[in-house]
């Protein structure tokens, strides 16, 4: 029980949260919008319904079929591994277990499109001019932010809690 008054598994509440959110965001744009259909919000953002088979921007996304259970099998071993950290992680570490909640919550919302459709449900257009930054959805915006949370505390907090120690 120690470990889990000390840990950083109160945290999970947020991977659930982006889980919800994602999926029915996913689950309104399949249910409202056509695939390929696009409605202009306004300049520099578009909302697009879709489907990715591969990975971040669309990487093997024409392998043929065996990348769905590829990255399925990626998806549920990191996960998987994330729980366990976070579980671990002693509740001091905020900013490190909010990123990692972020990426599990990002990594189980696509794995479940993943498992059900066979495919990952983007909706996000974000372009300037005629340059679109590949469509991605809610999942891949909290990877994103937890990623960016997890190199911070890398190279910048991690040191100063060395250096408040050392």
């Amino acid at each position: 029980m120690r470990l889990i008054k000390n840990s950083s598994i109160k945290w999970m509440w947020l991977s659930l949260l982006i889980i919800i959110i994602d999926q029915l965001t996913k689950y309104y744009i399949n249910l409202e919008f056509e695939l390929f259909q696009s409605v202009d919000i306004f300049p520099g953002l578009n909302i697009i319904h879709v489907h990715n088979t591969g990975a971040a921007f669309s990487f093997l996304s024409n392998a043929g079929g065996w990348q769905r259970w590829f990255f399925i099998l990626i998806s549920a071993g990191i996960s998987v591994g994330l729980i366990i950290w976070i579980a671990f992680l002693n509740n001091t570490r905020v900013w490190l277990a909010v990123g990692l909640a972020l990426i599990l919550g990002g990594a189980i919302g696509n794995l479940i499109d993943r498992v059900l459709l066979g495919y990952v449900i983007d909706f996000i257009d974000v372009y300037y001019n005629k340059w679109h930054w590949p469509a991605f959805n809610v999942a891949d915006s909290a990877i994103s932010v937890g990623a960016v949370m997890l190199i911070f505390d890398t190279f910048w907090l991690d040191r100063a809690e060395v250096g408040n120690h050392g």
